[in-house]
């Protein structure tokens, strides 16, 4: 029996036992008392998971999502969190790790923005309406010995066969992909890794092991690329992506990111503007739309095929397949006057913020679905000379411990 203390990065609120040890427990709230079982024992600290609540919080409610409980699948952390109390929780991970992890002067600097209170972690359109529930327009599953759809137990290779997926869109899940009588059973094989697409335009579409897959056969070649239209203050915006490849999960994740960089990054208009994994386009598009001379590095070549025919009306944007690093920001970034970057979960590391920073460019805006790889970034960019001048957190991610970060850094004084 714990009671549980401060929400921690990852999903976790942070116990201590009667000896001192540092326990991480999963499925609990901040001040509630709880059994736990031990998932994890390692020499500095131990993993577990909430088994019963003695003393439940008042935002404790009952889960959404119940097979992503204590001993189910990942990807459902917060299921049994009110949506509001989510968004706290989120709110005080992003300021404990600006903090801990980006040192005092990241932390005093958000804080000046908030007048102490910290960035407020802010909800989609709709997500309160329908709970959180349904706004993931893409899911990956895996299919278990027994031909059935499911993921993988947390921290762990062994699938659980689900009945209920309630995060997914419902494009998505009336495409009878779980259960024992799911139609789709004859078409895959144990093992198989089947992704489901729900784009902003056209059918859904199923891929088994990354080729195309239907329930009866079509004519004419596979389907392999889907549509998104975004709608945004510089038009309406069309693109296609790779079935295969990455977009953004939440149905209104794609607009509020190109609103929240646009307004980021000031007027670009006329302004040679330097885009670091740029994906797809789908921050591109609207920067070119707004006048930006914009070059962009992307490291997946795929994606920038894709970028390539979402740019088609917009020849003059330089676009470039290669790995981001100091050497490419230098070589690449030369009289940037704004810098964007959207990287991976690792964030951008010291040395290509220190390069970025090199160039001089008046604004740098980063969007980080990691916080702790955010604080690093910022306190490299800091550390040169750039400060942050706006910070928005979005919840992209109802229901899970993830969520986005929009700052836009300028030159200290």
């Amino acid at each position: 029996m714990v009671t549980v203390g401060a929400p921690a990065h990852g999903g976790h609120c942070v116990a201590r036992l009667d000896d001192g040890r540092v326990v991480f427990v999963r499925h609990a709230l901040p001040g509630e008392t709880v059994r736990v079982r031990i998932t994890e024992q390692r020499s500095k600290y131990w993993r577990a998971d909430a088994v019963e609540v003695l003393e439940p919080s008042a935002d404790r409610v009952p889960s959404v999502w119940p097979e992503a409980g204590p001993g189910g699948v990942g990807g459902g952390e917060l299921a049994h969190v009110a949506l509001p109390a989510q968004r706290r929780w989120k709110a005080t991970v992003l300021a404990d790790t600006l903090r801990r992890i980006g040192g005092e002067q990241v932390a005093e600097d958000v804080a000046a923005l908030t007048g102490g209170a910290g960035a407020e972690v802010e909800a989609l359109p709709g997500d309160d309406e329908a709970g959180g529930l349904g706004t993931r327009t893409r899911v990956d599953l895996t299919v278990d010995g027994a031909g059935r759809a499911g993921m993988y137990r947390f921290r762990s290779h062994e699938v659980l066969a689900l009945r209920e997926m309630p995060l997914a869109h419902p494009a998505l899940l009336e495409l009878g992909l779980l259960g024992e009588d799911a139609p789709w059973r004859r078409v895959w094989r144990p093992g198989a890794r089947v992704e489901a697409v729900a784009p902003s335009t056209g059918e859904p579409m199923v891929l088994v092991d990354g080729e195309a897959a239907a329930l009866r056969r079509r004519s004419g070649p596979p389907r392999r690329a889907v549509r998104e239209r975004v709608e945004s203050s510089v038009g309406e915006l069309t693109y296609r992506v790779s079935a295969a490849g990455f977009w953004q999960v939440h149905r209104q994740a794609p607009r509020t990111l190109v609103e929240a960089v646009l307004d980021a990054a000031g007027s670009v208009a006329g302004a040679r503007v330097l885009e670091l994994y740029s994906g797809a386009g789908l921050l591109t598009l609207p920067l070119a739309r707004a006048g930006g001379a914009v070059v962009s590095l992307e490291g997946a070549e795929g994606a920038v095929r894709d970028a390539r025919r979402n740019l088609h009306e917009h020849p003059e944007v330089d676009l470039h397949a290669g790995r981001v690093d100091a050497a490419a920001v230098r070589t690449l970034g030369g009289g940037a006057g704004v810098v964007v970057l959207d990287p991976p979960r690792v964030g951008a590391g010291a040395e290509v913020m220190s390069a970025v920073a090199d160039l001089a460019p008046e604004t740098i805006v980063h969007v980080a679905c990691d916080p702790a790889a955010l604080a690093r970034d910022l306190r490299a960019a800091r550390e040169k000379g750039y400060v942050v001048r706006s910070l928005h957190a979005y919840d992209l991610f109802p229901h899970t411990h993830h969520f986005e970060v929009v700052a836009a850094l300028g030159r200290a004084g």
